[in-house]
């Protein structure tokens, strides 16, 4: 039983364990806390996303979709090993899971067969959706695993539990297959050896980005004040596409809106496709500076 890690602990110790890590949009405050309890946490849950692509993976992972709403984890593991941050507290991935089970990760012993959906896992699990299609064809590079050994190691040192505490969400529920492509012992051994010595300790920084990459469609709306839009309008200035009687500022307004609207019909666009809303792809080459 643990109280769940703050964002600035579980990002400490993430990079304490030699992760590369990305903190992706408002992850933060990205949670469904409203919808229920969050904690105590008793262990961490590992998935496959379905899904090719890490961009597309990690928007949907920190969006949802209509018949599950986001997040739908604690962070997602790339292919090359970069973990994104995309939820902090309550997250749709577990889903109702089997008692027994639970009984058995909190004591740190060996799984029953998941039999039955009466608990909670939203609950008590952090969750990692790692990168894959899941048909047991698509391969699990070597730095994806690494990642998935020190992300769960990771939060397993915060919390001084063993590798016990971690388990995959076939585990879990009745009917689940994920992670497809390796076993949750061969993980777990793995994890146990890399807990019986010190961390690796943070990583060598990434260079920072040249243009500040897209933080997707819902990001603009009313009542958002970022840095981001002032240097998304100047950006639009610059193009001779703005439409501003002062400014541009942080605060996202309808001089923003009308202003990329201008920027999306320079670049061909019509219609509903210029609404002025911006799309990843007018996004990218308006090359807005990375601040």
């Amino acid at each position: 039983m643990a109280t769940p890690l703050s964002a600035d602990k579980l990002l400490k110790a993430l990079r304490d364990e030699g992760l590369h890590v990305v903190e992706h949009r408002s992850w933060r405050t990205n949670n469904r806390n409203h919808k229920g309890a969050w904690g105590p946490t008793h262990g961490v849950m590992i998935h496959h996303t379905v899904t090719s692509g890490t961009a597309s993976s990690v928007e949907l992972c920190y969006n949802g979709h209509s018949a599950l709403p986001g997040p739908l984890c604690h962070g997602v593991i790339a292919k090359d090993g970069t973990v994104h941050l995309v939820g902090n507290g309550r997250a749709n991935h577990a889903g109702l899971g089997d008692d027994d089970v639970l009984r058995a990760v909190i004591a740190e012993k060996a799984l029953p067969p998941d039999n039955e959906v009466n608990t909670d896992g939203n609950r008590y699990f952090y969750g990692f959706e790692c990168v894959n299609l899941g048909d047991g064809k698509d391969p699990w590079p070597a730095a994806q695993l690494l990642a998935i050994e020190r992300a769960a190691a990771a939060v397993c040192r915060a919390h001084r539990w063993s590798q016990r505490s971690v388990i995959g969400h076939l585990e879990w529920q009745p009917g689940k297959v994920d992670p497809r492509g390796f076993t949750m012992n061969s993980m777990r051994t793995r994890i146990g050896k890399r807990l019986s010595g010190a961390p690796d300790g943070p990583a060598d920084p990434p260079p920072k980005p040249t243009y500040e990459p897209f933080p997707g469609a819902s990001f603009f709306k009313a009542g958002r004040n970022s840095p981001v839009v002032t240097a998304m309008g100047k950006r639009l200035v610059a193009e001779g596409c703005g439409r501003y009687a002062v400014g541009p500022g942080p605060a996202w307004s309808e001089a923003d809106r009308q202003s990329y609207a201008a920027w999306q019909r320079k670049l061909g666009y019509a219609g509903g496709d210029a609404d002025g809303v911006p799309g990843k792809t007018s996004w990218d080459r308006l090359k807005v500076p990375n601040v």
